[in-house]
């Protein structure tokens, strides 16, 4: 019997959306205010679900506690109150949107289960806007 196991979290960020090697005409054509060139920011909820195969022995896809552990490690404590272009390494070089930090928070968690577990992120960057990443 396979379940799907998820987990709220939450951090805030401030980002700026924009392309080095445009101009700033182009980028603010393209990203409006999310141009400011003082960043901006968002309340991000962020739900984690991982699918897999029930225990037997515990019940469990996998111990709650570990995947809010892997959450606060991999999540919360690298991005919640800071700008993501300056101060997460992963976004130097790539546009920190709602898709991009998805993809991120997937390839920080994926590793730390274990291989026969599915991921699926879903990231709100506003209560009407959301984005959700499965690997695929």
């Amino acid at each position: 019997m396979k379940a799907t196991v998820s987990r709220k979290a939450h951090f805030n960020a401030a980002h700026r959306l924009y392309r080095k090697d445009w101009s700033f005409e182009k980028n603010d054509a393209v990203f409006g205010k999310c141009n400011n060139p003082n960043f901006h920011g968002h309340n991000y909820e962020l739900i984690v679900s991982i699918t897999g195969e029930i225990d037997k022995e515990t019940g469990y896809v996998i111990d709650i506690k570990i995947l809010k552990d892997i959450i606060k490690t991999e999540v919360e404590d690298i991005f919640d109150h800071k700008n993501l272009n300056v101060e997460v390494p992963e976004f130097k070089d790539l546009n920190p949107t709602a898709e991009n930090i998805a993809v991120v928070i997937y390839n920080k968690i994926k590793p730390k289960l274990a291989s026969y577990l599915e991921l699926e992120i879903t990231l709100f960057e506003t209560p009407r806007n959301f984005v959700t990443y499965s690997g695929k």
